[in-house]
């Protein structure tokens, strides 16, 4: 099992950058599939990003070219680097992890954070 602490959110203006940090505690760490969801108020969680065991990275196509999602497995820490962002960038950043890639298939994580808010100024 795995215990996932994020952190690196904050308010930032629109155009400016965040890196976001998945520190996870257990052994392990790098069997585990991780991926950024995101909250906004009134919305439902949406999927961000992933990065497998392997370190095969996938996106959805709003943060394209602007986010960049990475492991550390040595320090057991996951990362979502996040540029040019938005207002419409603005939630609650979860991180996920999860070791069978057939509940990664069904988009079922075990493991989740507390969150991190960011907010994007205008």
């Amino acid at each position: 099992q795995v215990q996932l602490v994020e952190s690196g959110g904050g308010l930032v203006q629109a155009g400016g950058s965040l890196r976001l940090s998945c520190a996870a505690s257990g052994r392990a760490f790098s069997n585990y599939f991780v991926a950024w969801f995101r909250q906004a108020p009134g919305k439902d969680r949406e999927f961000v990003s992933s990065i497998s065991v392997g370190g095969t990275t996938f996106y959805v196509d709003f943060v394209k070219g602007r986010f960049t999602i990475s492991r550390d497995n040595d320090k057991n820490t996951a990362y979502l680097q996040m540029s040019s962002l938005k207002p419409e960038d603005t939630a609650v950043y979860y991180c996920a992890a999860e070791p069978d890639i057939r509940r990664v298939l069904r988009s079922e994580f075990g493991y989740w954070g507390q969150g991190t808010q960011v907010t994007v100024s205008s």
